[in-house]
């Protein structure tokens, strides 16, 4: 029997044409009809993803600010993830709410949203969510976003030319940068 949740990407798949596996998993939830559920889901894509990549990932036990802890072999990351499924004039990620307020560089380092229609990626440093109590999205061009250029921006925790040292992992943006590799990842310039 299908799930409500499998019903509704197995009919994203045929209208976009993909399917949603993350480096040979295909994370599915089952009995998924929360938001707390959907979430879970997502952090289960993002573990997937950021372990394919090469970093190691840790969950932090208790209650924290952020779901989990990257590590690039030189650099421990603090990561919120989040996620939409709805679209209505773009994407909406809601970062911040009553009684929490919107997060600063104390709890989190990167804020990562998943787009999950479009099995999209953004990795938006901290410091660049001051004063935002949402984020608004539009990956296919509809309207410019300022949050475009931090699609799929993993580099920004693990360039192969970092100012720490050389890191083993290589993101797919860094390797479609070309045989010459810069210093510094452009995206860091923005932290």
């Amino acid at each position: 029997m299908q799930t409500e949740n499998q019903k509704y990407d197995c009919e994203l798949e045929q209208c976009l044409g993909r399917r949603f596996d993350v480096e040979g998993f295909d994370i599915q939830g089952v009995g998924v009809d929360t938001a707390k559920r959907h979430g879970e889901v997502a952090e289960a894509r993002f573990l997937a993803k950021a372990a394919g990549m090469g970093f190691s990932v840790a969950k932090p036990w208790g209650e924290e600010r952020y779901d989990f802890i990257l590590d690039s072999g030189h650099c421990f990351w603090r990561v919120q993830v989040k996620s939409t499924r709805g679209c209505s004039g773009g994407y909406v990620v809601k970062i911040a709410s009553y009684p929490l307020a919107p997060y600063d560089e104390t709890q989190i380092d990167f804020l990562v949203a998943y787009l999950v229609p479009e099995d999209a990626w953004y990795v938006i440093p901290v410091r660049m969510l001051k004063g935002q109590n949402g984020l608004r999205f539009h990956p296919r061009g509809r309207g410019k976003s300022k949050w475009e250029k931090f699609r799929e921006g993993w580099c920004q925790m693990a360039c192969p030319c970092d100012e720490n040292g050389p890191s083993k992992i290589v993101t797919p943006r860094c390797r479609d940068k070309g045989p010459v590799q810069m210093a510094i990842c452009p995206l860091k310039m923005l932290r």
